[in-house]
């Protein structure tokens, strides 16, 4: 495998195999984890931004981390289905250019697969509710997470594989694009990763030339060339994406949300985040509070 791949880890968050029924129906779900699903019978629907796909037995499907979708089952649903966060070395998402739900066909050891990471992953279903109002909370993902510590070399090392064969199954479908950043100099790389860990502080493309060492205006192209965005664009995604994590995962008043992430004021912060989300943070926050699904 790549060595460029092997940056991507994944820590488990849930695992199980349910029944659902006409009560699995939920609109605008959005969530800072991936899922990943195994339909052994029945039926239902995802409806993303772009498409509609029907869920049906002897398929799988991934939705990326921070892809809205609506789910829907009108009578009977049996799947799989496993929960993950991704850590990236340089912070840019396997799937960063693909926040859509893809689908592929099956094969045997793709079932057997879902079936070994459960077993070797004990205790790890959605037990309070299968209503993320119920159980999507900071300290339910710490509680989950905390198991992770508890594996075996042996277990997590096979959890791993797992979910790095499961995953590589849509590496190579008609609707997933590579990300760039095998080309992306090392310079961008290490403003990129320190994007990510300062968030909460004020970047501007003058200081992060600066640690470069490049001028502004060359950086700014390098980066736009690297990345496809410039730099504040880049910066104003993901803080709306830690955002949509904060306001799906805490308590946190969108003001509090604001200063978090880094923004000056809440009119701007609530301008980018329609501007990105297409809504704003209390509807983003209503909707993610009264309608979403394991």
């Amino acid at each position: 495998m790549p060595k460029k791949i092997l940056k991507h880890s994944f820590s488990l968050l849930h695992a199980d195999h349910v029944k659902l029924d006409r009560k699995w129906n939920y609109s605008n779900v959005v969530s800072p984890y991936y899922r990943l699903y195994y339909i052994d019978d029945g039926e239902g629907y995802i409806s993303d931004q772009k498409q509609t796909i029907k869920l049906e037995p002897g398929y799988l499907y991934i939705i990326p981390s921070f892809t809205l979708c609506s789910l829907q089952c009108e009578r009977y649903l049996s799947q799989y289905f496993i929960q993950f966060f991704e850590d990236s070395a340089d912070g840019i998402s396997l799937f960063a250019n693909n926040r859509t739900t893809m689908k592929v066909e099956a094969s045997i050891l793709d079932s057997e697969n879902f079936k070994r990471l459960l077993f070797i992953n004990p205790g790890r279903g959605i037990n309070r509710s299968d209503n993320p109002r119920v159980y999507e909370k900071s300290i339910y993902y710490k509680q989950y997470q905390e198991l992770n510590n508890l594996q075996s070399l042996a277990s997590y090392m096979e959890t791993q594989g797992i979910l790095l064969q499961l995953i590589s199954r849509f590496l190579t479908t008609k609707t997933f694009r590579q990300s760039t950043s095998a080309t992306i100099p090392s310079k961008i790389l290490d403003s990129i990763s320190y994007i990510q860990l300062n968030l909460g502080k004020n970047l501007t493309v003058a200081h992060l030339a600066e640690r470069a060492n490049q001028h502004p205006d060359y950086f700014s192209r390098l980066f736009l060339r690297s990345t496809g965005d410039r730099p504040i664009a880049f910066i104003n995604e993901k803080r709306i994406e830690r955002a949509q994590y904060l306001l799906t995962t805490t308590k946190m008043p969108s003001e509090e949300v604001a200063l978090e992430t880094g923004f000056e004021n809440v009119p701007y912060f609530s301008k980018i985040f329609k501007k990105i989300t297409g809504l704003t943070p209390g509807q983003y926050k209503e909707q993610n509070c009264s309608s979403r699904y394991s």
